[in-house]
């Protein structure tokens, strides 16, 4: 067997085995909806508070991430000359208060399954 054929067998969809996402691995993502976390069948074991911290800790890292993101655009060289900058930070603020009444919402709705 050659390198070329070698090379072909190791990346041929047939010898491919995605790593499959868990839901500790979504949830460090940053995913926090619920009805995206119920696909996970082990979702379905959980109590609610469980279920709750899940989500706290989701909304943290989406969080984390959105001001990440905008901080890395906010310090690029020169942005005064690139426009389209400003619209992408507007568009992560838009999201991080999408964020921010997602947890309030979240946090009142679990507040009552107490």
């Amino acid at each position: 067997m050659d390198n070329d054929e070698k090379e072909h067998q190791r990346s041929s969809p047939s010898n491919f085995r995605p790593q499959t996402l868990t839901l500790q691995k979504a949830v460090d993502m940053g995913e926090y909806d619920s009805s995206v976390l119920a696909t996970f069948p082990e979702w379905h074991l959980l109590s609610p508070h469980m279920r709750f911290l899940y989500i706290k800790e989701a909304l943290d890292n989406r969080y984390k991430q959105l001001m990440m993101q905008w901080s890395e655009i906010n310090n690029i060289l020169d942005s005064s000359k690139k426009p389209q900058m400003q619209k992408a930070l507007d568009n992560i603020q838009d999201q991080i208060h999408k964020v921010e009444s997602d947890r309030e919402k979240i946090y009142f709705e679990y507040s009552n399954k107490g």
